[in-house]
């Protein structure tokens, strides 16, 4: 168990608590989850650049990471739909992709076939991350602000919530297309893997 798998390991651990102290309608506890989703995410930059760094390339980690990043932003994006700031069948459709394309890439890994995430995957990643902390830091602000004495009518517009639909929209078609995208590119390697 060397360090980047404790890293991912860690990364699985933070996201469930991460949903508990984010769900609690609570200053200290959402600023508390802001903080735990933010130390989880940079845990999955560090993991990837010790591996590159030092060369630790394990099958457990190539199993572990992908899947651990998927159950950090599923969880993110469950928490944002249990509140409701997102539609859940949007945020199905993401998850659906996630762990069916992880699965495919994992069993893949198992038989000793890697398959390296391109470029549209990177950049969904990156736009999946970014909309979680647009999404993430709103909520917090809508709590703490409060709090602090201020009463402004910004944390109750409707327009709020048409942006973070289209957000979440796009979001998922990126997502779904890459999913894809993905099949097409690798569709020979995945007959094989499946047989």
């Amino acid at each position: 168990m060397n360090t980047p798998n404790k890293l991912t390991l860690s990364r699985i651990i933070l996201s469930p608590i991460f949903m508990v102290f984010f769900l609690m309608e609570n200053v200290y506890c959402r600023a508390l989850s802001l903080l735990i989703f933010t130390v989880a995410a940079l845990t999955d930059l560090w993991d990837g650049h010790l591996a590159r760094k030092y060369g630790i390339v394990t099958g457990f980690g190539k199993f572990m990471d992908p899947l651990a990043d998927k159950i950090l932003t599923s969880t993110a994006f469950i928490s944002f739909a249990a509140l409701g700031y997102v539609q859940a069948w949007m945020i199905m459709l993401i998850i659906i992709r996630e762990f069916f394309i992880t699965g495919l890439r994992s069993l893949a890994a198992y038989r000793g076939l890697v398959i390296s995430p391109s470029l549209s995957a990177k950049f969904k990643t990156a736009l999946q991350m970014t909309t979680i902390v647009v999404i993430l830091l709103y909520i917090n602000l809508k709590t703490i602000m409060p709090a602090l004495g201020y009463e402004g009518d910004f944390f109750e517009l409707e327009l709020v919530t048409q942006i973070f639909d289209w957000m979440v929209l796009i979001t998922m078609v990126v997502t779904v297309l890459t999913g894809i995208d993905y099949l097409i590119k690798n569709g020979r390697i995945l007959k094989g893997v499946l047989k």
